[in-house]
């Protein structure tokens, strides 16, 4: 009969060493003292073991114990993209899985039938970063609508579209893609809100047919064909780290 598989562990000072947090010794320190917490709760036992999976706060910074990665996709229809834990059926995690031995989460959700850039990382200060409201990130999208779209209606999104009462959803520019129907446009939107771009076309009676996210802040998909990954460089991870 197979023994049962174990789940890798690793003392808790060495995790917090390998995040690059601090040194071992410095680590037992804090440990002691009570500010470290494993899946929200304090540990002070020295030679605590970490298991994979497991939710490593520092001083209340979440760490990691892998090496940061970085990883862009550009995405193909029928993956889905979730910021919530779960098992899904075609998880854009599968087209990644070779990228690095450990999980990499998507920065921002994207629903099957959209495609383009996806960005992958373990870097959980990035996550936060990119993931929150108020940081401007610049993104283009093709959008494929179910109609040819008015002149007058691309005003009406230039100036802002309010989408509810509480609710106004503002664009940087709007325009027709040269060489393709009246139905096709490029949008520049900085708006973190997810389904943005849908809500913002179903305000004016449209219904968006395809998504495709072009650029992502600095990233575009030059030499990255639908379905493949890359790892970002050294510049491209120093630039996503300045944004504000």
């Amino acid at each position: 009969m197979a023994s049962k598989r174990e789940t890798p562990t690793i003392r808790l000072n060495k995790y917090i060493a390998n995040s690059g947090m601090c040194s071992r010794r410095e680590a037992d320190m804090h440990i002691s003292l009570g500010t470290v917490k494993v899946n929200g709760k304090v540990v002070t036992e020295m030679g605590y073991q970490v298991k994979t999976g497991d939710e490593v706060r520092f001083d209340g910074q979440r760490i990691n114990s892998d090496k940061p990665t970085y990883v862009l996709l550009n995405k193909p229809k029928g993956f889905l993209a979730s910021l919530k834990l779960g098992n899904y059926k075609k998880d854009v995690l599968e087209l990644v899985s070779l990228a690095a031995p450990f999980r990499i989460d998507p920065v921002h959700a994207m629903d099957r039938p959209s495609t383009g850039l996806l960005l992958f990382t373990n870097d959980q200060i990035i996550l936060d970063k990119l993931r929150a409201n108020k940081t401007r990130i610049r993104k283009i999208y093709q959008v494929i609508l179910d109609k040819n779209i008015t002149s007058k209606d691309i005003e009406k999104i230039k100036a802002g579209v309010v989408v509810n009462k509480d609710l106004k959803i503002e664009v940087e520019d709007i325009s027709f893609v040269s060489g393709e129907p009246k139905r096709v446009v490029g949008i520049e939107i900085y708006s973190q809100l997810y389904k943005a771009i849908p809500m913002l076309f179903e305000a004016l009676d449209y219904k968006v047919e395809q998504l495709d996210l072009m650029t992502y802040a600095h990233l575009n998909k030059r030499d990255l064909p639908r379905g493949r990954w890359r790892h970002l460089n050294a510049q491209e991870v120093n630039l996503l780290k300045m944004l504000k």
